[in-house]
């Protein structure tokens, strides 16, 4: 049963469990954002003492993430040599990434508490106006958080998925700003202007500082994006909420395997179920 996690989000800010003016307001501002590049951000969205508590939650479970190395161009494709050797495609980046899985948070922890506060999914539905809107079903990846830490960042890149949902945690010392290029590839792949984007020439991007306790919606289908590298020792921990278009979706084995080092019982009975190729 869900409850309302007044302590921890500012539903005095942020009235999501409320029919009524206040929240029929925020999704007109939040709807508003989202069509004109792809982004809304919703300041102050935890109360100041839920942020300590959620770094304090992540901190203790840090040593159970799991990293992964890896080059990536930003379309997680495989080098093609019959293209030429500027071509967005053939730009390889260094890739680290921790992930900390969804079972290492406990039930009645401050980060589930969020997800499972009371209109906290349907909220987040209304704002991306999607029809087909189930959680992530998957019990490693519905709600995780991502674990960085100094000279990690997150390469130029378009998501495979329509949307990610994040809440800052806690940021490095310096770095690890959210920088994009909203709908650079709306009605083409637009190769040109990714290039200057990689290039550093181009006058599209977007730079972001997000701080503990916004909760970020992105449509990062069709608008190139990146972390920044990070500096200093401090490590920078956001989470990641996953909603997907059908019921009882989870992971395919081998990507479960590489984000999360491990798979369950229940990727390996699902596997070859789905019938569509999101996320994974």
């Amino acid at each position: 049963m869900s409850h309302i996690a007044n302590d921890l989000i500012d539903l005095d800010r942020y009235p999501i469990h409320l029919d009524g003016p206040a929240r029929d307001a925020l999704l007109t501002q939040v709807q508003a954002d989202l069509a004109r590049d792809g982004c809304a951000v919703l300041k102050g969205f935890l109360r100041p003492e839920a942020i300590a508590r959620l770094t304090d939650e992540a901190d203790a479970v840090a040593d159970r993430g799991h990293r992964s190395f890896s080059k990536t161009n930003p379309y997680f494709t495989s080098d093609d040599p019959t293209l030429p050797g500027d071509d967005p495609r053939r730009q390889f980046y260094d890739r680290s990434n921790t992930f900390i899985a969804a079972d290492c948070f406990e039930r009645d922890g401050p980060l589930r508490r969020i997800h499972d506060s009371a209109g906290f999914d349907e909220f987040i539905r209304a704002c991306l106006q999607e029809d087909q809107f189930y959680r992530y079903a998957d019990p490693l990846a519905d709600v995780i958080v991502n674990m960085a830490e100094e000279g990690n960042g997150f390469p130029w890149h378009f998501d495979t998925n329509n949307y990610t949902v994040t809440l800052a945690i806690q940021n490095a010392e310096e770095g690890g700003a959210f920088e994009y290029a909203a709908g650079i590839r709306k009605d083409d792949e637009n190769f040109a202007e990714v290039r200057k984007v990689l290039d550093g020439t181009s006058d599209k991007v977007t730079v972001l500082h997000l701080e503990p306790g916004d909760l970020q919606l992105f449509r990062g289908r069709y608008s190139l994006h990146r972390v920044a590298p990070l500096m200093g020792p401090k490590r920078r921990y956001v989470a990641i909420f996953s909603y997907v278009e059908e019921p009882d979706m989870v992971g395919a084995p081998e990507r479960t395997k590489q984000l999360y080092g491990r798979v369950l019982p229940v990727h390996l009975e699902r596997a070859g179920l789905r019938s569509d190729a999101l996320i994974d």
